[in-house]
């Protein structure tokens, strides 16, 4: 594609949403604004904010990619992120909503009447939002230097600064205007050039390029283990995303939080139908990507190759407009969520200290982007998911189901899950993904009820840690509709 083209549709998205961050500057003036909305977002608005959010680069271009390299093995991905908020519409969204509190450590610490376990939630936190943001400028320096042939770290460096003006000039208020946009934004960017490539090749009969073979990598499919781990690690990674967790705390009660959870399923349901069209038709038209490593580039690059001229042009860059937006939505939600919890456990709580705390959220992943490389997104973000699910979704489940969970079991299960998944993300990154081991390589189907049975057993073994204040934080769990004493 034309190369101006590329860099007039980031600039755009980045403008569009600084203006609409900025509106939101307009509407935010106290605490409860900036950290969850003053709770008074509606279901259909925060539905679209989460869809924003959660569809990442992973999802954008990562699901497709591997959709290319492994087929029907990848289909997993999208199946599992849109099951996975079937599980937390059952098991987490209105006894959440109903915590009254502002972030995850609240609600652990409120629970367990700890404050050492919010401490450990919080350390948990921060690492999974760090974890997860650094594919967001991966796959965004992937897309400027493909798109634009600037120098990859632009994409990376322009996401950061983007993200810190929204977030900062507006908190979640503002940043909930701008992920609902950009949910919708994606949507198009997917759908149009979809339904373009669909139209030309039944109206010409043939594509630009001619199909390939059905299998173009040669990879043998993944075996039940992989399969089965990754699917475990999307369900229960859902879980514990403190991103999408956050969002449920600026719904006005618990019925609001299952509705939006229910449109959230149908919004990503009709999502992945495009990037797993695009996965398909890349490897009928656009095979050698997948062999030269640009798989995860197939999502920005077959419309042109596909449709040619202008009309191409126009709808990569449509393409290349829905992607940054990705990239932005859900590192704009990762910074909200982990500004909340550095600005209330080490800056005070303050709107200033949650500024501070989302300049500090957004620049640290930025210097890990520098140092490392990604070539498969969506994988990447299933080891975030596998690392979440073994630490944040255990004492979620447990602390909102069972009356025996203990502070000293919440943390001792948290670390446990913790080490044992990040052993394994650290030693695939050290033995490369040639030399990795299949159970090392997809760590969740043992991680995960490891991190359980930890948490169980230790729980078990000191009871008399039950807080004495269970009962009363269970009854307003599951009774609607009264906060805790921890809401601000």
């Amino acid at each position: 594609m034309n190369p101006a083209v590329g860099l007039v549709a980031l600039v755009v998205v980045s403008v569009a949403t600084a203006v609409i961050g900025f509106y939101g500057l307009r509407i935010s003036r106290t605490t409860g604004d900036f950290y969850v909305a003053s709770r008074t977002v509606r279901p259909w608005w925060n539905a679209s904010a989460i869809g924003g959010e959660y569809l990442s680069a992973a999802s954008f271009l990562g699901v497709a990619g591997l959709i290319l390299l492994s087929g029907t093995d990848a289909l997993w991905f999208p199946v599992g992120y849109t099951a996975g908020y079937l599980m937390l519409l059952l098991f987490v969204a209105a006894p959440l909503r109903r915590s009254g509190a502002y972030t995850i450590p609240d609600f652990t610490e409120a629970r367990l009447d700890s404050r050492a376990v919010r401490r450990v939630t919080s350390v948990v936190v921060v690492v999974v939002g760090w974890l997860y943001i650094v594919p967001q400028l991966h796959g965004a320096a992937l897309t400027i230097r493909i798109t634009t042939g600037l120098p990859a770290w632009v994409g990376s460096v322009a996401v950061v600064v983007v993200v810190c003006l929204t977030v900062v000039a507006g908190g979640m208020r503002s940043i909930t205007f701008v992920q609902a946009f950009q949910y919708w934004l994606k949507l198009t960017a997917l759908a149009v050039p979809v339904l373009f490539i669909v139209f030309a090749l039944a109206g010409n009969g043939s594509a630009a390029v001619a199909p390939a073979a059905v299998n173009p990598t040669g990879l043998a499919p993944a075996g039940p283990y992989q399969n089965i781990s990754l699917l475990v690690a999307l369900l229960f990674g859902t879980l514990g995303l403190p991103h999408v967790l956050v969002r449920f705390y600026t719904n006005p009660d618990g019925q609001s939080a299952r509705r939006t959870t229910l449109i959230v399923l149908g919004l990503l349901s009709v999502f992945y139908l495009f990037p797993t069209a695009y996965g398909l038709m890349g490897r009928m038209f656009a095979p050698e990507l997948a062999r030269s490593g640009q798989a995860d580039a197939v999502v920005l690059l077959l419309p042109g190759r596909l449709i040619g001229g202008t009309a191409g042009d126009l709808l990569s860059a449509l393409v290349v407009a829905g992607a940054f937006a990705a990239f932005l939505s859900t590192t704009s939600g990762l910074v909200v969520s982990l500004a909340g919890v550095i600005s209330q456990d080490v800056l005070g709580g303050s709107v200033r200290g949650f500024r501070l705390a989302a300049v500090i959220s957004a620049v640290v992943p930025l210097g890990f982007a520098f140092t490392t490389d990604s070539l498969a997104l969506a994988g990447s973000v299933g080891l975030v998911f596998a690392f979440t699910a073994s630490t944040v979704c255990p004492v979620l489940l447990l602390g909102i189901w069972w009356r025996g969970l203990t502070d000293t079991g919440a943390i001792a299960g948290m670390v446990t899950g913790g080490v044992l998944c990040g052993g394994a993300m650290v030693s695939g990154t050290v033995l490369g993904a040639a030399g990795t081991p299949f159970w090392l390589a997809q760590p969740a189907a043992w991680t995960v009820p490891a991190a359980f049975a930890v948490m169980v057993l230790v729980s078990r073994a000191t009871r008399q840690r039950i807080p004495q204040t269970m009962a009363r934080v269970m009854t307003r769990l599951h009774t609607p509709e009264r906060p805790l004493a921890t809401e601000r």
